[in-house]
């Protein structure tokens, strides 16, 4: 399959007439074809006109028609092949495991949505039966049900080409809850864009479904994302970036007559906590795992590891030795896009230079262009607490190491710390009293606190959480990843005392759906 340089909207393949964009391969430089000229604000309208009309009908699609349909997007995916792969590997600078891992991980999660969809507990059925009798006041009947917010605007991610963009989590979720969802492909890979959302729309029409229930947008700078953010038939934002990028969604979010939620993933650094017990008895052995999970994917991940905190002496002097030896021997990896190279060079620039930091080691130069040289740096708490440009996100292979004076300081910049994805104890049985006093700050300052491990890697799941405090996300109460993800778009109606033969399906007496439901108080499926 060979990509056209065209935008999709329903059935439609079509060609803009606005400013174009060009893929470029990182890795050489190179302009590749086709062109993707964008579309003016009159194509997003169309486009949330077909996702309008086709809420209607695909909202109340059944169980078994839905989780098909989820089924045959990643069976289309699949049928791409090897022109997906090498596509992506060529817009992307990524190598061929890391995207086939990755497509891998679309498509489970495509069918694990698929599972969700089937098993209906995401209805949250709640059935109280009316109490005629009951004194001093009777009970009416009320039964409660979730149902799909409407259209759903996705922004696809720079960082995953494929398990972030088109037809990931946002989308699979969405698309799950009964949601049309329109997407703004992002502009570092349109050719991969393009390629996977025919995969969506062929599932489409394969399944008989209206148009409209998917249309791919491609538009060069912020107008088309901020039109379709604004368009009154979008009623919901699913959005992976940068804070910039989130804050001026929700801005436009809010603004609208009617405001709708953006669930925004945006800026995370990250800590890991070296615990004294640990630290002494592993340090070297935790060195090595952090500068592996450093330089995972040249650092371009949301979950990447960018602030270390311990207390000072032998033990983290040795850590740092350790750590720095592995960062001075990584390798320079190509990174993403000129932009996000660009921004990470002035991100470490500013760590180097900054008065109270000092620079560790840094990796290996790189030889071809747009290649990320990783960063290790230090400075003490103190200092950290006071300056609040330290917390700043440098996003690829960077982290700054904090240098606590006791635990009490080290609890201190734990409190400080703005809201994160991750937060990551290193610890050992002697260290228990130290992590139980972490634990309360942690829970509030992440939507994922891990031992013994390192944060990036997302397991696809239904216990997952990633999300967290502002700026993390921009509702700590969500998910992106795992299967709680399809609560961001589905809201909850109550009917009361309405006739048997109004009454949806999940309602009904005798539960033909057969899902689990909540009767006057106890589970019964």
């Amino acid at each position: 399959m060979t990509p056209q340089g065209t935008s999709l909207i329903g059935q439609q393949a079509v060609i803009g007439d606005q400013a174009v964009i060009r893929a470029i391969d990182p890795a050489s430089g190179e302009v590749l074809a086709p062109e993707y000229p964008g579309l003016d604000r009159d194509a997003v309208a169309r486009a949330c006109q077909l996702a309008e009309v086709a809420y209607a009908t695909y909202r109340e699609s059944s169980l078994d028609d839905r989780a098909a349909f989820l089924e045959d997007i990643a069976a289309e995916i699949e049928a791409i092949g090897d022109d997906l792969i090498e596509r992506a590997m060529a817009e992307t600078g990524l190598p061929r495991a890391r995207l086939e891992g990755e497509r891998g991980r679309t498509c489970g999660q495509l069918r694990l949505f698929a599972s969700v969809v089937r098993a209906g507990e995401w209805l949250d059925v709640r059935i109280d039966p009316a109490l005629p009798e009951r004194a001093p006041m009777p009970r009416v009947d009320l039964r409660q049900r979730h149902i799909a917010l409407g259209p759903v605007a996705v922004f696809g991610a720079s960082n995953f080409p494929l398990a972030f963009s088109v037809a990931g989590g946002d989308t699979a979720s969405a698309l799950a809850a009964g949601c049309p969802v329109v997407v703004k492909a992002h502009s570092a890979h349109p050719g991969t864009s393009e390629l996977v959302g025919r995969a969506v729309q062929a599932a489409v029409a394969k399944c008989g479904l209206p148009e409209g229930v998917f249309s791919l947008l491609f538009g060069s700078g912020n107008e088309i994302g901020q039109a379709l953010v604004a368009d009154p038939r979008i009623q919901a934002v699913g959005f992976t970036g940068s804070r910039r990028g989130g804050q001026a969604l929700m801005a436009t979010a809010q603004a609208r007559p009617q405001p709708i939620p953006v669930y925004a993933e945006m800026s995370s650094i990250n800590p890991v906590f070296l615990l004294p017990a640990a630290l002494q008895a592993r340090g070297k052995e935790i060195a090595e795992g952090f500068v592996a999970s450093l330089n995972m994917g040249a650092g371009q991940f949301c979950t990447n590891p960018g602030l270390v905190l311990g207390v000072k002496g032998e033990a983290l002097d040795a850590f740092l030795a350790a750590a720095g030896e592995a960062v001075a021997a990584s390798a320079a990896q190509t990174m993403l896009t000129p932009g996000i190279h660009g921004a990470y060079e002035d991100g470490v620039g500013a760590l180097a230079g900054h008065a109270k930091v000092r620079e560790v080691a840094r990796g290996q130069v790189g030889e071809g262009p747009h290649q990320c040289q990783a960063g290790l740096f230090a400075a003490s708490a103190a200092d950290f607490l006071t300056d609040d440009a330290l917390q700043a996100e440098v996003f690829g292979a960077s982290a700054l190491v904090i240098e606590c004076a006791d635990g009490a300081e080290m609890q201190r910049v734990a409190e400080s710390l703005e809201g994160q994805l991750t937060a990551t104890l290193q610890m050992d049985d002697g260290d228990l009293d130290t992590a139980r006093a972490l634990l309360p700050t942690l829970e509030l300052k992440a939507g994922r606190v891990l031992t013994n491990g390192w944060p990036t890697g997302v397991e696809v799941c239904h216990a997952m959480v990633h999300g967290g405090p502002y700026p993390a996300t921009a509702d700590s109460r969500t998910t992106s990843v795992g299967s709680a993800a399809i609560q961001r778009f589905l809201r909850p109606v109550c009917y009361q005392n309405l006739p048997a033969g109004l009454l949806p399906e999940a309602l009904q007496d005798g539960n033909p759906l057969g899902v689990s439901r909540l009767v006057d108080g106890q589970r019964k499926n």
